[in-house]
């Protein structure tokens, strides 16, 4: 072989051996659209803890940003290791708990009503609740040509979410202060409840068959784009303006179990939390892909614009406030006076919030002895 040909031979032999590393670097330093799933997969193959999955479920729901970022983002399976995050979507709380419960789910997201009640239905052994993740986020809306003032609510027709739903108990409640009576099972009364799924809500109220909503984000804000005026942010209502919308709950079993799979997943939400707080443009945006990952749909900025600031993204799960609403359900009498001691058990979660130099949070005296 010619002396010319070796030459030739050997570059690019060198040059082919060159080009595995030069990829490698190039996906390192974050080039390429595969270069956050490179992210999940370097993550993935870590040390596996004591399980080797862990189930998460949420709702595709603003309110649910914590699950919907850390989740998309990779920042909860970066704590998991090698441990397997699997992910899993809710149209609804029941549907949730009965997953929960039925042993298919690990830890969950969901709202303080679908709490308390799971809870108590259980006698306390099927949950706890072991974090917080979003306050706020409600409104009362209404059709400005039929609602101008609070006292017109009287005799018009309002959607909730659910009977019993977080929600449908803040409305009753808000509806008994102001005098008026409400059948809690029927919705029946001075103001007719509507029990109307929030998918349906707006064209229920396009339709003209319902008058307003109390409902969470985004609801609040399509009904907004169709015309309808906010009457009432749900947090004027509550001291220091914030009031739980989202929980994080675990099955008992499984925080039993593996602990150290749910501390992990604590780092993940914390920390999730932080970058959504320290960047609250970039964060909408990432919430926003996730609803379309899940949905098929982005939300039109005329509709997370001002939604999204109306939600506190927290760890602390404002214990205090759930068992207000707890006493709201009683007196709405949608329950009976509940026992929650034990629902809460903050001490992973005080633990992980130690750790990274933040204050810890209160179970209000609810939590397990």
């Amino acid at each position: 072989m010619p002396a010319t040909t070796r030459t030739t031979l050997r570059r690019g032999l060198a040059a082919a051996a060159a080009l595995p590393l030069l990829i490698g670097a190039l996906a390192s330093c974050g080039y390429g659209s595969d270069a956050k799933n490179d992210e999940k997969k370097v993550a993935a193959e870590g040390k596996k803890l004591s399980a080797d999955t862990v189930r998460l479920g949420y709702f595709p729901n603003l309110t649910h940003a914590t699950a919907l970022i850390g989740v998309q983002d990779g920042l909860i399976q970066k704590e998991l290791g090698g441990t397997t995050l699997k992910p899993q979507t809710f149209n609804a709380g029941p549907s949730e708990i009965e997953a929960l419960n039925g042993g298919s789910l690990d830890i969950g997201f969901i709202g303080p009503s679908p709490s308390i009640n799971a809870y108590v239905k259980s006698k306390g052994k099927n949950l706890r609740i072991i974090s917080g993740s979003a306050s706020g986020g409600v409104k009362l809306v209404v059709n400005p040509d039929k609602i101008k003032t609070l006292d017109d609510i009287k005799g018009k027709r309002i959607a909730t979410p659910q009977k019993g739903n977080t929600q449908d108990v803040a409305l009753l409640n808000w509806i008994a202060e102001k005098g008026w009576k409400v059948d809690p099972e029927s919705g029946k009364g001075d103001v007719s409840v509507v029990r109307t799924d929030n998918k349906v809500t707006p064209d229920a109220y396009k339709s003209g068959s319902i008058d307003g909503a109390w409902v969470p984000e985004p609801t609040a804000s399509k009904l907004v784009s169709q015309g309808a005026k906010v009457l009432l942010d749900e947090t004027t209502l509550w001291p220091e303006k914030k009031f739980v919308i989202t929980n994080v709950i675990v099955s008992q079993k499984f925080l039993t179990e593996h602990p150290d799979v749910v501390e992990a997943v604590l780092r993940g939400t914390v920390k999730t939390n932080e970058w959504i707080n320290a960047n609250p443009d970039k964060a909408k945006a990432s919430a926003n892909a996730a609803l379309k990952a899940e949905t098929g749909k982005a939300l039109d900025a005329k509709v997370i614009d001002p939604a999204w600031p109306s939600i506190a993204i927290t760890d602390d799960p404002l214990a205090a406030t759930l068992k207000t609403q707890s006493e709201w359900a009683v007196k709405a009498q949608l329950i009976k006076q509940p026992e929650l001691a034990g629902i809460y058990d903050l001490t992973l979660l005080n633990k992980v919030l130690k750790a990274a130099g933040k204050p810890e949070v209160s179970d209000a005296g609810l939590g397990v002895k």
